[in-house]
């Protein structure tokens, strides 16, 4: 029978030759949260708006309901009472469709006025670290002069 290989000092060791800037880790992981605490915001206020447009609906159509509930006299005026809940309901959904549309509308500007901050600070750090990398890059030649005397 084989035995199974332990790769987890493989993975240590790997992973200590590599150098990492914790606090750059640190910075990105604090960012990546911040984002996605906006992300979440937006989100969670769009479904509290959905929801009270659905049950500000369901409300009204239960109301224009009961009068096509009760007795009529007359078998015309159930088909009345029909046609009135139809009109009203109509009226109704046009209403809570535009509201709906009105929340996903700010849902969507929202969003991206969140990716295009996110963009814009991913492009200045971009440019922080590249500055930087070029000044690194550029003084390795008298460190490694330095270091051979």
């Amino acid at each position: 029978m084989t035995r199974s290989n332990d790769f987890t000092k493989y993975v240590t060791d790997f992973m200590g030759s590599m150098p990492v800037d914790n606090a750059a880790m640190q910075e990105a992981f604090r960012t990546q949260a911040q984002f996605a605490e906006k992300l979440s915001r937006i989100a969670l206020g769009a479904a509290e708006q959905s929801a009270e447009i659905g049950h500000k609906w369901t409300r009204e159509t239960l109301s224009k309901m009961a009068p096509v509930a009760t007795v009529k006299e007359d078998a015309s005026d159930y088909a009345k009472a029909m046609t009135d809940f139809a009109s009203s309901y109509a009226e109704v959904s046009a209403e809570n469709m535009a509201a709906f549309a009105e929340v996903a509308k700010k849902v969507q500007t929202e969003t991206m006025e969140v990716l295009m901050a996110a963009g814009k600070e991913a492009q200045e750090d971009a440019t922080v670290a590249m500055k930087k990398a070029t000044v690194q890059a550029s003084n390795a030649p008298k460190r490694a002069a330095t270091a051979a005397k």
